[in-house]
């Protein structure tokens, strides 16, 4: 959900004097990504500080703000809001920088060059006005909030966290929020929207405290995400539970997780291990294993997007056996082995515009090796293999502590029904006392009412989450924490 404040940073050579060096101009590239698209960064100077805007010409975006770009030593960083990958890069000379550009845990080539010659943004009238979000709460508030700074036990990692308080003496109820997959901000920032801060302002005004952190490299946590897996995160939010277990005016005994997609994977993990853990809630969570949950995300997306039923039922198999491969293959040069060949398989026996169509292959020689090194690099990532395996069944039945599962029956990335079911079934052979499952209808992946309910829906909708599924999460707050 991929939505948040980005850090691209270009590695200059030591032999080169960055004093000599002009980052100012156009630098534009292409991104090795399936057919490729242009990437444009506008960097200018103003009283000695440097800005920049970034165009993306084939997805008809322009004039894209860059939040801050500074010159430090021998690196440059860039940050971009919307976007959330890291680009590393080494200049070559004063015209061409050679990197990579990595985004939600893939990484791709990409090669700037420094040119006077770039498409020009259309013509506007005025700036575009940014997407209206009235959810998005905005000071001042009725309630205390703190941002606070905090390491792990050795200290190597920081992290940087939003704690709300209700006003009184306390001590308080209180909820961790957990982000779902890719590298969020604590807001869960996602297409201007800000979930996390929309759930913190409305559980705080019903009398509950609320932490919220920011995932690592974003805003002001640390760590490395290019080998963390979902059980490294789910280390960082116990650093975090501790942390906020020791706050002012928390009551230690009425303490929960929440976690929205991935985060509900985690807020399973922790549950199943802590016993100090009152509930948790489950928005979006998973209920069955990561490869089947991935492949019914795939054919819902599809489905919802219009491609032919017949053609989907061409790749879903060739799709299940990709992340089989995964799943069994010793390391990337055996996945690539093995990918080689059941690409070829599937490739001799399926209509030319069916594997064009969900490969984006096209007749450009380069354009079948950019679609096998992207799925190479997508699938051989210790994220993915792991979450691949993710058996959310054994952590449930472990669980002692209170359940709360919503999810929307729109929603084409955790599809309800198999994942509620999923979530009932471990949970019954679970210690845990209290538990529901509950599915609210006309809501998508984020719980906005949706229309269309794609995921491109998400940037349209002004609405940043149903009242409904607000209150339907107080209301069971209230009936089983308070």
């Amino acid at each position: 959900m991929e939505k948040i404040l980005i850090t691209l940073l270009f590695l200059f050579p030591v032999s080169i004097s960055v004093a000599q060096i002009s980052v100012i101009g156009n630098w534009e590239g292409t991104l090795e990504a399936g057919q490729g698209l242009h990437a444009v960064f506008h960097i200018t100077e103003e009283g000695g500080k440097l800005s920049a805007t970034f165009d993306s010409p084939d997805q008809k975006a322009f004039g894209i703000a860059c939040s801050g770009v500074e010159v430090k030593n021998d690196s440059l960083s860039i940050g971009i809001a919307a976007a959330h990958g890291i680009y590393k890069g080494k200049i070559i000379d004063t015209g061409n920088i050679k990197g990579n550009w990595s985004q939600g845990g893939m990484e791709f080539t990409l090669n700037l060059k420094k040119t006077h010659n770039v498409a020009e943004a259309p013509k506007m009238s005025r700036a575009p006005e940014p997407p209206k979000r009235p959810q998005t709460p905005k000071p001042p508030f009725d309630y205390l909030s703190e941002d606070v700074i905090y390491k792990n036990a050795d200290g190597t990692q920081q992290f940087g966290a939003t704690i709300t308080t209700p006003k009184g003496a306390g001590p308080f109820p209180a909820v961790l929020l957990i982000t779902g997959s890719g590298l969020q901000n604590r807001d869960e920032e996602v297409f201007g929207h800000k979930p996390f801060a929309v759930i913190a302002d409305y559980l705080t005004k019903k009398g509950y405290m609320v932490m919220r952190v920011d995932d690592r490299t974003m805003g002001q946590s640390t760590g490395d995400v290019m080998k963390a897996t979902t059980a490294d995160f789910a280390g960082d939010v116990e650093v975090s539970f501790d942390y906020l277990k020791n706050y002012k005016g928390v009551d230690k005994h009425k303490m929960g997780l929440l976690g929205h997609s991935e985060g509900g994977a985690i807020a399973e993990m922790v549950a199943a291990k802590r016993r100090d853990v009152d509930f948790i809630i489950l928005l979006a969570g998973p209920g069955v294993k990561g490869a089947d949950g991935l492949a019914e995300q795939n054919e819902a997306i599809f489905l919802n997007a219009g491609i032919d039923s017949q053609d989907i039922k061409l790749y879903m198999p060739f799709y299940k056996e990709m992340t089989h491969i995964a799943m069994t293959a010793k390391d990337s040069s055996d996945f690539r082995e093995q990918f080689l060949k059941a690409f070829a398989v599937w490739k001799s026996k399926t209509p030319a515009k069916t594997v064009s169509l969900f490969t984006g292959i096209t007749l450009e020689p380069a354009a079948e090796t950019n679609y096998v090194n992207v799925v190479v690099k997508q699938f051989t990532l210790p994220w993915i293999v792991y979450f691949l395996k993710y058996d959310p069944k054994p952590y449930l039945e472990k669980i002692s502590c209170k359940v709360l599962a919503l999810d929307g029956d729109r929603d084409v990335q955790v599809i309800s029904k198999s994942n509620l079911k999923g979530i009932h079934d471990g949970l019954a052979k679970s210690r845990s006392k209290k538990f529901d499952t509950i599915e609210l209808k006309g809501l998508n992946h984020l719980f906005q009412d949706c229309k269309t309910c794609t995921v491109q829906e998400y940037e349209q909708l002004e609405e940043t989450m149903s009242p409904n599924a607000l209150l339907t999460l107080s209301a069971w707050m209230d009936e089983n924490v308070k």
